[in-house]
């Protein structure tokens, strides 16, 4: 799964797809299109920013950074396209300029975001989150973070079945860098394997992540040897997706574990 983010605050990119404090939309599908190229099956679009501390943007903004793209990629790029937003207005509409997944980082407990994913029929990728982007990070505490991070997800299952969502439209997020600190994350790419005992697809977002700046102290810019190796320590404890802002490398490491694990080597 390629990111691609229509913010233009991100903190991967810096808003490098902006020009004249505008979405540059050529330069969103070059980037497209170079992903798709790469081996992205998935392209996920972003309009709201979700780093620590990070501000709420209007619905009606959300809609306007990505739905153009969307209905883009859509129609000219053989790829499923995944909306990153808790927004049950966005989810309606994105569905209806052609996404093919919906990603939410609050697991659809926005007030009628299970009703509006319901509709869409389609595929929903439910997040672990404590609290909210502007506050997560604020000394986030947990018993046994793997144990209760299972159990919000069960929790989030259930309020899907009961809105007529079936368990097989669904994959799972742990929500690593989501209210937890770096021994949380730690614990939680361990202890992956008992998230996978809940039956459905993983999907693992590690890239570029602020866990490597505090663990080897490695700015942005320099962190992608380290988010493929934990790319493949993913992959190698249950992880189905892996998002990445670095398609290419991700799919050659992955790929090169793939290849052992088919000749019997791992």
């Amino acid at each position: 799964m390629g990111v691609i983010n229509t913010t233009p605050d991100s903190f991967a990119d810096g808003g490098t797809l902006y020009h004249s404090a505008r979405l540059d939309l050529d330069l969103a599908m070059a980037r497209a299109r170079d992903m798709v190229d790469a081996g992205a099956a998935i392209l996920d679009i972003g309009g709201e920013s979700t780093r620590p501390g990070a501000a709420a943007v209007s619905p009606g903004e959300e809609m306007d950074r990505v739905l153009p793209l969307v209905e883009r990629i859509a129609a000219e790029l053989d790829v499923i396209v995944s909306v990153d937003t808790s927004s049950p207005g966005l989810m309606a509409a994105a569905a209806g300029a052609g996404a093919g997944l919906l990603n939410d980082v609050r697991a659809l407990g926005r007030e009628g975001a299970l009703a509006a994913a319901a509709a869409t029929g389609l595929p929903i990728c439910l997040m672990h989150m404590r609290g909210e982007p502007a506050t997560m990070q604020q000394a986030p505490s947990y018993t046994d973070v793997v144990a209760e991070v299972a159990d919000f997800l069960r929790d989030r299952i259930a309020a899907c079945a009961g809105a007529g969502i079936d368990q097989q439209r669904l994959v799972l997020d742990p929500g690593f860098g989501f209210g937890k600190t770096v021994q949380h994350n730690l614990q939680l790419l361990q202890g992956l394997p008992r998230l996978a005992g809940l039956g459905l697809p993983l999907l693992v977002g590690l890239s570029r992540k602020s866990l490597i700046q505090k663990l080897i102290g490695r700015p942005v810019e320099e962190r992608l040897p380290a988010s493929l190796a934990l790319a493949v320590l993913a992959v190698e404890r249950g992880a189905a997706i892996v998002r990445t802002h670095d398609v290419a490398a991700t799919a050659d490491a992955v790929a090169m574990w793939t290849a052992l694990k088919e000749e019997g080597e791992l």
